[in-house]
């Protein structure tokens, strides 16, 4: 199987709005040392610290204020102008609109352009209501959010570490459903995730970011020293999320396909299952119907190739990971970010995707 399978459902299913795992399952949690937290603890000193001038910390502690001001608004007006924020930008974003017009029309040739037109205005929309909870998980009594998560697949993702000691687990995951949510959600129940940070420019964002991540509980590994302190995490039996969706430079990039075209994508992940042998569970968070409540899917991990050529190992995993994202954005396509220039580093010779 070179794909994903529907994931595993639970023995019981929890209560909506919120997670409580079964007996069998709180016995199987692994319990923290506190050599474990010391370990932790410095490699967030290492690999998350960011180094901020008096502008850029200025900046910051004006976001942080502004953050924590909006997330009194209530939620009966935070989430409606959530929506009318996404709808807006669907309207006013046209450089970016085209984009994900293009991308929509290479991932579902088949269908009509209006159908494509709604999937991209659902995807902005759902990028609106992702906006508003970030307010909320920004702000005060952000663990509140918790609530609305839900998990479909916690004895699975228990059973996989129980199986894998030493190895830990790397998260295949993707700007999907409120990504920002997912990582905390599930640090906020209390299970240990790091998570693959490339820095962005603007550096008092970043660091607004990195607070809000580290505040819930997760770990932030800069991109730039992400390998050493990825393999540390994973002996010590840790959870490291990997967003893998984005376009990857050419010195970084294996060609695979994605939706039909091929696509510069990092090889970092193969290498890293490489040496650690850790298993690659896709995990996305998806919104319910409801449209205010979450469930955390976990999929049965991608079968990996090991063979005595390295290379060939690389280029088949990256694209048995490649056809894991893309069977679940096919299902969910309204909640994938289709406005990232996927194609922008092309194989020699190929023409260019985007005309900007």
């Amino acid at each position: 199987m070179n794909g994903i399978s529907e994931p595993r459902s639970e023995s019981a299913a929890p209560p909506a709005g919120g997670v409580r795992e079964s007996r069998a399952a709180a016995r199987n949690r692994p319990v923290v040392s506190e050599a474990a937290r010391e370990a932790a603890a410095a490699r967030r000193a290492q690999a998350g610290k960011l180094e901020l001038g008096p502008l850029d910390r200025l900046v910051y502690y004006l976001l942080l204020g502004l953050l924590h001001l909006l997330s009194l608004i209530p939620d009966f007006l935070l989430y409606p102008l959530g929506v009318a924020g996404g709808w807006l930008g669907y309207q006013l974003d046209r450089r970016h609109v085209r984009i994900g017009m293009r991308n929509l029309e290479i991932a579902f040739p088949e269908r009509t352009a209006e159908e494509r037109r709604r999937i991209l205005r659902a995807s902005y929309i759902n990028l609106g209501r992702s906006a508003a909870e970030y307010i909320r998980l920004g702000g005060f009594f952000y663990r509140r959010l918790k609530k609305r998560v839900r998990y479909d697949g916690l004895d699975y993702w228990n059973e996989l570490k129980a199986r894998n000691p030493g190895r830990g687990l790397l998260i295949l995951s993707a700007h999907f459903g409120n990504f920002e949510l997912l990582p905390t959600a599930h640090a906020m129940y209390g299970h240990r995730i790091s998570l693959v940070h490339h820095t962005q420019r603007f550096l008092a964002g970043d660091a607004l970011m990195t607070f809000v991540r580290e505040r819930a509980g997760v770990e932030v590994i800069r991109k730039h020293k992400a390998a050493r302190a990825v393999l540390r995490a994973l002996r010590q039996g840790e959870a490291v999320g990997i967003p893998f969706d984005q376009n990857a430079k050419r010195s970084e990039a294996v060609f695979v396909p994605f939706f039909n075209e091929m696509a510069a994508t990092a090889s970092g992940l193969a290498r890293l299952v490489a040496i650690s042998r850790a298993p690659v569970v896709p995990v996305y968070l998806v919104r319910d119907p409801s449209m205010r409540t979450h469930r955390i899917k976990v999929y049965e991990a991608v079968p990996v190739q090991h063979t005595d050529d390295a290379e060939a190992d690389v280029l088949e995993n990256t694209r048995r990971f490649m056809q894991a994202l893309e069977e679940v954005v096919r299902q969910y396509p309204e909640q994938f970010l289709w406005t990232h220039r996927r194609y922008r580093t092309r194989p020699r010779g190929a023409p260019p995707i985007y005309d900007s």
